[in-house]
């Protein structure tokens, strides 16, 4: 899919012709006729699920600021995963 979308740019944003866009893309001149022929869809084929609410929500400030002040540390001196995990577990976390 992503490649029909990027010949369907060329052609349509950029202006190329069909042929300058098989040569860019390797594709055969019929391929990129066919593709930029097709019926474009109107709507997605799938449906995206609804994000719940996690556990972990409550503590993402926590932890952004832990990684925002880590990146400026060596990285020897970084805090891990677990030690990372530990901390939000003593303010409260509830999950695994």
């Amino acid at each position: 899919m992503d490649m029909i979308g990027k010949i369907r740019r060329m052609r349509g944003r950029d202006k190329t012709t069909k042929r300058e866009i098989a040569r860019a893309t390797g594709l055969s001149r019929n391929t990129v006729a066919k593709w930029l022929n097709a019926a474009q869809p109107v709507e997605r084929k799938y449906r995206r699920e609804v994000v719940k609410a996690s556990k972990l929500l409550g503590h993402e400030g926590e932890l952004i600021r832990a990684l925002q002040a880590d990146a400026k540390r060596p990285k020897k001196e970084r805090r891990t995963a677990k030690s990372l995990f530990a901390q939000i577990k003593a303010a409260g976390y509830e999950g695994g």
